[in-house]
């Protein structure tokens, strides 16, 4: 029967998905961390720096890191909770609440996604994940509006959300369906504006020009 894999390599691997997404807003800036860290060979490192697509590149980051072991897995995890990090991406707050052992403590934690284990949606709920700041807007608000705002999206990109238009190529590139094109770009503001990115600051944003989108009152309730 096959070992089980060590507690860090499964916590890596079931935020893996959540993790290329939301890291996928700056990849380069994650890659340059982990190779500050020694996370990667440099075989590795030229291989990831090479792709051209973000999430393509935070895909091979994360597999390099997870085929190299426990060890490399752990030190990531911890690298996610860094400050310059956290700030950099306030998505990746969730990490903070994450348990997991180091391998210099010489044992390992029982990992909460084993069998019977509530989901990290069930321990955190999903309206409350990145509360830590207050008012700071949520990936739930962030796709709702997406839903609202139709063909003039990268007006309000470059005009209300002062985002460059190579980045709005970029993203159109990146992404087929149109809400998920929405949804990156509100995402890549969120990421540019850090702690300041709150629900209020969105709305306001959004509703200075013409192309005010319907509906999006919900990111000034505060419940």
């Amino acid at each position: 029967m096959a070992e089980e894999p060590a507690a860090e390599i499964q916590l890596l691997r079931s935020h893996k998905p959540q993790l290329i997404e939301i890291l996928s807003a700056d990849a380069d800036f994650v890659l340059q961390h982990a190779d500050a860290h020694c996370l990667l060979s440099l075989h590795a490192y030229q291989q990831v720096k090479s792709c051209r697509v973000p999430s393509e590149k935070v895909t091979d980051l994360l597999d390099h890191i997870i085929q190299k072991g426990p060890g490399a897995a752990g030190r990531l995890l911890e690298l996610l909770k860094d400050q310059a990090l956290q700030e950099t991406f306030p998505m990746l707050c969730f990490m903070k609440d994450l348990n997991v052992s180091t391998l210099s403590s010489g044992k390992k934690e029982t990992l909460s996604k084993r069998k019977g284990a509530p989901e990290l949606q069930d321990i955190i709920p999903a309206k409350n994940i990145c509360s830590n700041v207050s008012g700071l807007v949520t990936e739930k608000q962030l796709m709702s509006v997406a839903r609202n705002i139709g063909r003039s999206w990268r007006e309000i990109g470059r005009q209300a959300l002062d985002i460059p238009s190579v980045k709005l190529e970029q993203i159109e590139e990146d992404h087929s369906v149109h809400v998920e094109r929405v949804f990156a770009m509100l995402r890549s503001w969120c990421t540019c504006q850090r702690e300041k990115a709150t629900a209020a600051d969105l709305h306001s944003l959004l509703t200075q020009g013409d192309w005010m989108p319907e509906n999006i009152d919900f990111l000034l309730k505060t419940d």
